[in-house]
């Protein structure tokens, strides 16, 4: 787990350093730097597999060059592969193991890497790059592109400088989704590599192109009885668990009260000669936290449990962090606890296991069973569904009839679903919804609504909200997280499995909850999941309501193009009165305006 930089752009080392130094947690073991010829390799170090310094990078093979963040989980057998072909190995790293796959197998190698990964590769003889990305997305990849030059770096910092502007539709897109997706950047000119694909710089002709290499497929349901599925996926899961148990540093797992994580702390506590350590986050306000359920699965599969407190004092006082190290704005409020967890367990460990990538294989979130309603809502006849709606008495009943209201005026499922994403009100002037037809392919791959929802859940969300929130969150601290549900094969055997194995009669993740009876009683790990959340409604009234009003004001607000400054300004009022709770679309501007200042736009 690393950081990379790559660049045809005639900087200094002392240029390189600076931008490397901005997000030196991302690797603080080394700092390479390497020029060849008109390219400027640069990397960041974290230290998890062969600790020597003959795995440093940028590393060299004959003509080729590699700078690379992740890990490869699989790179023992091709190591072996390799080596059968006669290829010599002077480390035991997955980066000289990928780097040569490269040089057997070039582009195709790509097909046989099992990992979480961003990468760019030097062929100086050739005067070409080949840069990748994982298939879900799990390691950030930015790039700048103009008239042939290119910079590459894992994070977006890096590659701000004076002159740089933002992006106003990137800016609109947020409004709505509370982050950037890819391949849109908050800046004009740079981009994010999408998942599952990889870009080829000719730096003779100047050009690149970009090859999906993975996605989504159609799906073909599997003939397999529940039985024969359930044990499936467990063997899949004790193997996904294995290889990402290898590690040179000490290695834990994060265990809130839900099924994922005590599933995969259960399966990795079996595998390991010794009890593993396993770490949890706990909350004042009993609403929120789940260290007691947490407790009670450690003390079960018997591990070495570390649970901190934390008050919502410390998780405000991680504001600032969240602003300086995810780069672009991220809204996300589980971020701020994501962080906290991450500089507990960086004491005790460098590398923990997660279990994100669940909940979208095996319909965890509540919106699945949203999905599940609307189906049968969506039997009406959509004109009837539009008289209804306009019924006044749904202006008399509260919140959740007016939350009716407007579902019956939703004209599609396709446009139920974005709505989960992007919701139904926009801040916007003008809305944009042009990027979301990027995703409109992935309702055709599925009959079921909702394995529709899942896709969507998978390639928009997972990706650009789950993963980058990881991400930043674990590397701030210089921890390596890694998530077995979002191993590939996982991802597809789950997909060909017909949806009343993971979601049958409102119960959600079944499938998961009859394996994790093996290793916990049912009656612990079936009380009330709370959710890794913050009061983010309290917080807005209360403890940050001078920092947001200070914050918001006309003169940022205007700076916000295509914003809806009346309507925002309304909803702000009615959420500090306490009328209704806009706090969601509040703290999407309020980190906005911190971003603003922090990469100093404020005064633009």
């Amino acid at each position: 787990m690393c950081g990379i930089y790559i660049t045809n752009m005639p900087y200094k080392k002392e240029e390189v350093d600076k931008k490397l130094s901005s997000i030196a947690f991302r690797g603080p073991d080394n700092t390479g730097f390497l020029k060849v010829k008109d390219v400027t390799m640069g990397h960041l170090r974290l230290s998890v597999l062969d600790l020597d310094e003959r795995s440093n990078q940028p590393m060299k093979f004959e003509e080729y060059y590699i700078v690379y963040n992740g890990e490869i989980y699989n790179f023992l057998s091709i190591k072996d592969e390799l080596t059968q072909l006669g290829y010599e190995f002077n480390t035991s790293s997955d980066t000289e193991v990928l780097l040569l796959a490269f040089k057997q197998w070039g582009a195709d190698m790509l097909q046989k890497i099992n990992g979480m990964f961003a990468f760019a590769i030097y062929d100086s003889s050739n005067q070409k790059i080949f840069c990748a990305r994982d298939r879900l997305g799990v390691k950030p990849f930015y790039y700048y592109w103009k008239d042939g030059l290119f910079e590459i770096c894992s994070q977006l910092r890096p590659l701000i400088n004076g002159n740089s502007r933002i992006s106003d539709e990137a800016v609109s897109i947020y409004l709505d989704c509370g982050y950037v997706p890819s391949p849109f950047c908050i800046i004009e000119d740079i981009f994010k590599l999408p998942p599952g694909n990889f870009m080829e710089i000719d730096l003779k002709n100047g050009t690149k192109t970009l090859n999906e290499y993975w996605n989504l497929k159609p799906i073909s349901i599997v003939d397999l009885s529940y039985e024969e599925a359930k044990n499936q996926l467990h063997d899949l899961l004790v193997d996904a668990v294995k290889i990402r148990l290898q590690s040179d540093v000490p290695l834990g797992s994060f265990l809130s009260g839900g099924i994922d994580s005590a599933l995969i702390s259960s399966i990795a506590s079996k595998i390991s000669k010794e009890p593993i350590n396993t770490f949890t986050i706990g909350f004042e306000d009993p609403e929120f936290d789940e260290s007691k359920v947490a407790g009670q699965f450690a003390k079960i599969i018997q591990s070495n449990h570390t649970e901190t407190f934390c008050t919502p004092k410390e998780i405000m006082e991680l504001i600032s962090k969240l602003v300086q190290v995810y780069d672009e704005p991220f809204a996300d409020s589980s971020a701020l606890p994501s962080l906290l967890l991450n500089l507990v367990t960086k004491k005790y460990v460098t590398v923990a296991l997660s279990g994100d990538g669940g909940d979208e294989s095996f319909f965890g979130y509540n919106h699945f069973d949203s999905v599940a309603k609307f189906t049968k809502l969506n039997r009406i006849p959509k004109k009837i569904r539009y008289l209804l709606s306009k019924l006044s008495t749904f202006d008399l009943w509260g919140t959740e009839a007016k939350h009716l209201k407007t579902i019956l005026q939703v004209k599609s499922l396709s446009k139920f679903i974005y709505s989960i994403f992007i919701g139904y009100d926009s801040l916007q002037k003008v809305r944009n919804e042009s990027w979301l037809t990027e995703y409109e392919r992935y309702f055709s791959l599925s009959a079921h609504p909702i394995q529709k929802a899942a896709d969507i859940n998978i390639k928009l969300w997972l990706e650009n909200d789950s993963n980058v929130k990881v991400d930043r969150a674990s590397m701030a601290y210089s921890v390596e997280v890694r998530s077995p549900f979002l191993d590939y094969r996982i991802i597809e055997f789950a997909r060909t499995l017909p949806v009343r194995y993971r979601y049958q009669k409102g119960m959600r993740k079944k499938i998961l909850r009859d394996l994790l009876k093996a290793y916990i009683p049912e009656s612990i790990f079936t009380q009330p999941k709370k959710g890794f959340s913050v009061p983010l409604n309290k917080w807005i009234r209360e403890d940050l309501r001078d920092d947001v009003l200070e914050e918001l004001n006309d003169s940022f607000l205007k700076k916000v193009p295509n914003l809806n400054i009346e309507k925002f300004k309304s909803q702000l009022d009615c959420h500090l009165e306490g009328t209704s709770d806009y706090s969601f679309n509040i703290w999407k501007l309020y980190i906005l305006s911190k971003w603003y200042k922090e990469f100093g736009f404020h005064s633009n």
